[in-house]
């Protein structure tokens, strides 16, 4: 109880100080504000708690043990001036003193210490109160000085002052981020600032003298006018992209400087799969379990839950089906780095030989109102299939029978048995429109299936010719190949091929169109022929040819009689065709045979002539050159001058509006064309606007270059090349 009552009147002690004194530090650091701003108030606040603390640490010494003892004495008669003994060591004391000692420790037991506490200084904290309030009221009341007035210069009159321009003297900029992010609100002593995307601004501006009005002009053209809250203007805005201002106060638009906002756009999460390391896993004998382990990462925080969709394959062809499974998975770590995992049982979704079970996990950030959901890359678990028997020691090559190209012809069935059932709704014009549309859809089912046969599209571009071409009065081998061709093997000959022509119908290209130099379409387009494969003659077996033959010609029939607008005619023709696809689609194997490359005799004599004979030249044109650039061409060469810059601007400000994404920063530039218009005889704001478009340019297309001449020393070498003549 001693020990209490000590600490309390030395606790009293320091609140006393600090009653008489906090009142004149707010007062100081207010007229430190209201006459030089925030920073020297700051200052004026943190100076006085300094002092205040430097008055408190006497007062608190003052009330040390000889204080205590000496006011016991004083207040307590019964302690016979012996208080000192309560607090001296026992070894030291003799027998008469620990005698006393218990006799003053009894009387304190059986009558408990008053309260020593000191009185409340109240006539100087009243005191020092008023002065305070009177210093903030006079601080509050005095008007604002121009800084443009020189020190010591007296005040100018309020006519004057209403007459100069409104200067800002106070602003502030406050930033709230979206609650998601988890960002602490902020406020900056400045225009400029970087946000999250979703932010919300607050802007807080004060002019000597007033305005009549602020506005907030944006690079776009938008305007927002600031709303007056006493002696403040006041703006609220929420960041959805960086842009480019200006705070404007009535008729002070061009002498406003430009200010810049970075809106931080939200990333979507991103998603890793660490186990199993390969996305194919083959099932192993007895395993009755798949690990799956995936991390997720967002600067903001991902969602605590995460979805893991298991998708199991079922059949093969045409008749696969998927049956779809989630499950819900709880992750661990920080929100900024979770981490799912999950242990699959395959027996559980049904999975049996031949099928696979996929997985992916579905994961979403905690963005709001809408949050961003990202899968990750699928894991696939497979069960191989039962081997096949009898495949060892074959002389070809097994591959599977086309597996993605037979889907198509059953659905060609549908549409006509659904088209014939709609006839009587129908005019006969939407009629026989619809059906020639599934006739040409057939026509593309049927080049298709053709192309496996060795047979080419219809249309193609003419080989160019070339000095090596066969002549007109030679001998050619156009038809050697006829016999690979009849009339049924399901495409067309056309007319009679011309002398010079490989004997098939190839539309010509058309004479001015020459290929583009280093386009690889092009090169295909020119120089690629179907029947150069030799694998498109061989990839079928002879049976597998002919039934897939008589499937095209039975598709023949089917279009012939869809484009003449007579589906029930064409319906048999079509269930023959997909009866013969099937047959083709439920061979087990096809063998390719292994065959060498073939390749032209190289004629010896010719070699380290360097005779041309027989070669043509062929000349490719360049490439055309990119265009839309000549915004960019005009205001480079405009900026090397001061002279009629505006309209390049004008250009390129539009240019820039058009291909944002060609450029990295697109405000920078703007804000440098902004400096120019400002200040066009800048000559530091048109070079660093010239390097910026620099970048920005396209380059132009490279070209080979001539070979220089030889020199002294290069005809002297061509000379030793040649041969002496003979003696």
């Amino acid at each position: 109880m001693l020990h209490l009552r000590w600490r309390q009147a030395r606790w009293r002690a320091a609140f006393d100080v600090l009653a008489v004194a906090m009142p004149l530090a707010i007062a100081s650091a207010v007229v430190a504000w209201r006459v030089a701003g925030p920073t020297p108030a700051l200052l004026a606040a943190i100076a006085a708690m300094i002092a205040i603390g430097f008055a408190i640490v006497p007062r608190w010494r003052r009330h040390d043990r000889d204080w205590l003892v000496a006011r016991l004495d004083a207040d307590r008669g019964d302690l016979e001036d012996s208080s000192a003994l309560l607090f001296a060591d026992d070894a030291a004391l003799r027998p008469m003193q620990q005698l006393q000692r218990a006799r003053l420790e009894q009387r304190l037991r059986e009558r408990p210490v008053p309260d020593l506490r000191p009185a409340w200084s109240l006539r100087a904290i009243a005191v020092a109160t008023i002065v305070a309030l009177l210093a903030v009221v006079a601080a509050l009341a005095w008007p604002v000085r121009n800084d443009s007035v020189a020190a010591g210069a007296a005040m100018p009159s309020s006519g004057a002052q209403s007459d100069a321009p409104p200067r800002l003297v106070a602003r502030s900029l406050h930033l709230q981020p979206p609650a998601y992010t988890g960002i602490a609100a902020t406020t900056l002593d400045a225009l400029d600032a970087k946000a999250p995307a979703g932010s919300r601004l607050r802007w807080t501006l004060r002019y000597a003298p007033q305005p009549t009005g602020v506005d907030l002009v944006f690079h776009d053209g938008r305007r927002i006018a600031l709303r007056r809250e006493g002696e403040d203007w006041t703006a609220d805005l929420v960041l959805q992209a960086s842009m480019l201002y200006r705070v404007v106060p009535e008729g002070q638009e061009a002498a406003s400087p430009l200010h810049r906002l970075d809106a931080i756009p939200d990333q979507a999460p991103r998603v890793r799969l660490l186990s199993p390391e390969q996305t194919l896993t083959l099932l192993a004998p007895n395993q009755r379990d798949w690990r799956l382990v995936f991390e997720a990462e967002d600067d903001h925080g991902v969602a605590a839950d995460a979805r893991l969709l298991l998708t199991r394959t079922e059949g093969s062809g045409e008749n696969i089906r998927f049956h779809e499974h989630v499950v819900v998975l709880r992750g661990s770590g920080s929100p900024r780095q979770r981490r799912f995992e999950a242990r699959v049982a395959p027996s559980t979704y049904g999975l049996q030989r031949g099928e696979d079970l996929i997985a992916r996990l579905e994961v979403r950030d905690n963005r709001a109102p809408q949050p961003q959901v990202v899968r990750s890359a699928s894991a696939i678990l497979r069960w191989p299939a039962e081997p096949v028997l009898g495949a060892d020691g074959l002389d070809g090559l097994a591959r599977q029978v086309l597996p993605a190209y037979f889907r198509s012809q059953r659905q060609i069935i549908i549409d006509a048995e659904a088209l014939l059932k709609e006839r009587p709704k129908l005019e006969a014009d939407e009629f026989e429109k619809r059906s020639d549309a599934i006739g040409v859809d057939q026509r593309l089912l049927r080049l298709r299936y053709g192309q496996f046969l060795g047979e080419e599209s219809e249309g193609g571009a003419q080989a160019p010719p070339t000095a090596d071409l066969p002549t007109s009065d030679l001998p050619t081998n156009d038809h050697a190949d006829d016999d690979e061709h009849t009339d049924n093997d399901g495409h067309d000959h056309g007319p009679a091929p011309a002398a010079g022509h490989d004997g098939h119908g190839h539309d010509p290209a058309p004479a001015d169109a020459p290929a583009g130099f280093g386009v690889a379409d092009d090169i295909l387009e020119t120089f690629g022929h179907t029947h150069d494969i030799p694998e498109a003659a061989t990839l079928l077996d002879p049976e597998t040819k002919e039934t897939l033959r008589g499937a095209l010609r039975e598709m023949w029939q089917s279009e012939l009689h869809l484009r003449m607008a007579a589906p029930e005619q064409a319906l048999p023709y079509a269930h023959r065709a997909l009866a013969l696809i099937k047959q083709v689609q439920q061979a087990e194997r096809i063998y390719l045979a292994r065959v060498g490359t073939q390749l032209p005799p190289i004629d010896e004599t010719r070699r380290m002539t360097g005779r041309r004979d027989g070669i043509a030249g062929r000349a490719l044109p360049r490439g055309p050159a990119p265009a839309g650039d000549d915004a960019l061409d005009a205001a480079w060469q405009a900026l090397a001058s001061a002279d009629a810059t505006a309209p390049a601007l004008d250009a390129l400000q539009r240019w820039i509006d058009a291909n944002p994404q060609r450029i990295d920063d697109p405000l920078s530039l703007v804000a440098r064309i902004d400096e120019v218009r400002t200040d066009p005889a800048c000559a530091e704001c048109r070079a660093a606007l010239r390097a910026l478009l620099w970048g920005a340019m396209q380059r132009p297309a490279g070209v080979s270059a001539r070979r220089d001449a030889a020199g002294a020393v290069g005809r002297r070498y061509l000379e030793r090349l040649r041969p002496e003549p003979a003696p």
